[in-house]
């Protein structure tokens, strides 16, 4: 049984918002982010930490509709320097009103559980990967936990229908092809392309294209855009898995 409820998903994003402020404390800010072309380290960490603000608005309001983010203060301090003590208050911001309302409650999401474990588990998810571009900018190898790697990859695969805003993601369709994501740590997921977008579920069976990475928190990174299908093991239909990686973009 998986461990993961909306009180889990609030500890551990807490945690991970903690752990991406100690990777940047000290750093040189405008260090280029390549994993997110444009940004530098300065503009990863103030849009991690404006969304993990923005979140904790919502969720303390049980929004009900979409609040632009733009329109709001985040507190920004005006030294860079203070940028990562910024990023690490946001634990306490994000943790407060996440433990002020139960799971279930119904609020606004732009993802199809609209409710605010929906919120706890993408915070969660968000910082981890822009943990890792941190990492990856300042030429750190990522560490990503095994069990939240693998509901990371459940949740992307969740997310990319909602993002049909993209025109890559509404040609994600098919007649029966699948694409299997496996890691050798045991987490695998198969996705099946139907004419009307495509389904995903828990399993180890091959595909018509399989990839395979040694861990989940390699698969997570894989299937974010934040490592190349070449780093890993490819098998069967290689053109496949590239069009699918060129398409499902969040």
């Amino acid at each position: 049984m998986s461990r993961w409820t909306h009180a889990a998903h609030t500890r551990a994003a807490a945690k991970e918002i903690t752990r991406m402020a100690e990777v940047v404390a000290g750093r040189d800010l405008t260090a280029p982010v390549p994993t997110c072309p444009g940004w530098d380290l300065a503009e990863l960490v103030t849009h991690t930490g404006g969304v993990h603000r923005w979140a904790a608005y919502l969720v303390d309001g049980l929004a009900q509709r979409f609040v632009d983010r733009a329109g709001l203060d985040p507190g920004l301090p005006e030294g860079r320097d203070a940028y990562p003590v910024w990023l690490a208050e946001g634990a306490p911001l994000l943790s407060g009103a996440l433990e002020g309302r139960e799971g279930g409650t119904p609020m606004w999401a732009w993802g199809a559980d609209r409710h605010v474990r929906w919120w706890s588990r993408r915070q969660l998810h968000e910082t981890v990967v822009h943990r890792a571009d941190a990492e990856i900018a300042l030429g750190l190898v990522p560490e990503i936990d095994e069990e939240t790697a693998e509901d990371g990859v459940a949740e992307f695969f969740d997310l990319v229908p909602r993002v049909r805003w993209r025109d890559g993601v509404r040609e994600l369709t098919g007649s029966g092809e699948t694409i299997s994501w496996q890691a050798g740590t045991g987490a695998g997921r198969l996705v099946t392309l139907t004419p009307e977008g495509f389904e995903h579920e828990p399993s180890g069976r091959t595909g018509t294209v399989t990839v395979r990475t040694a861990t989940a928190g390699e698969l997570l990174l894989l299937v974010w855009g934040r490592r190349p299908a070449s780093h890993h093991v490819v098998e069967g239909d290689a053109g496949l898995l590239a069009w699918w990686l060129a398409r499902a973009v969040i």
